[in-house]
């Protein structure tokens, strides 16, 4: 099973990706966990994207693109994985295209989250303030919901058009949230059983 997850900066991708790669047994990939850990780090790799992600901007493609085509020759993405935070750009779906196709492989769904903005400003304040994170300030938040409209959410609409989308409302409890999402995906795999 190969998935996506999308939606914007805090909607919960990042929870309910670990939730959905448990029960189907396949590795989540956050694009944004690999970077923070280069940061921690002090990779050079992490100090060019600190660097980037403290003005609120996105990792280059050719950085994001290379990282993301190693990590899906490991050993663990063989029966699947779901991909959180890549792509964002039409130039990583055209890239993510050729690698599958390469592979002899393609997409099962990508599932998208919706949220309301403004909640979500608010999560993400309440987690810089928990966890610490300097680079989610209330300006830089909303700087990445900008660009996620911009740039990112018109990528549903390519998806949208290979009938790949799966809706999915991301309010609510964590665990009803991924009650919805397990129940879309398996809606989508049983069709296509």
């Amino acid at each position: 099973m190969r998935l996506l997850i999308m939606g914007p900066p805090g909607a919960g991708k990042g929870t309910q990706a670990a939730k959905i790669a448990a029960q189907y047994g396949i590795p989540a990939i956050s694009t944004g966990d690999i970077f923070r850990t280069n940061i921690k780090e002090r990779t050079e790799l992490g100090q060019q994207v600190e660097q980037i992600l403290s003005s609120g901007g996105y990792v280059p493609d050719e950085l994001t693109n290379e990282i993301v085509r190693d990590r899906l020759t490991w050993d663990d993405t063989a029966p699947g994985w779901l991909l959180d935070g890549y792509p964002r750009t039409g130039g990583q779906v055209a890239f993510l295209d050729g690698t599958l196709s390469a592979a002899g492989a393609s997409l099962d769904a990508v599932v998208s989250l919706t949220v309301d903005e403004d909640a979500v400003v608010q999560r993400l304040l309440k987690r810089a303030e928990t966890d610490g994170r300097t680079d989610d300030t209330e300006d830089v938040i909303r700087e990445r919901q900008a660009i996620y409209r911009q740039e990112t959410a018109p990528l549903l609409a390519t998806y949208g058009g290979r009938g790949l989308v799966l809706e999915v409302d991301g309010m609510g409890d964590v665990d009803e949230v991924t009650a919805r999402l397990v129940a879309a995906i398996d809606a989508r795999t049983g069709e296509r059983d």
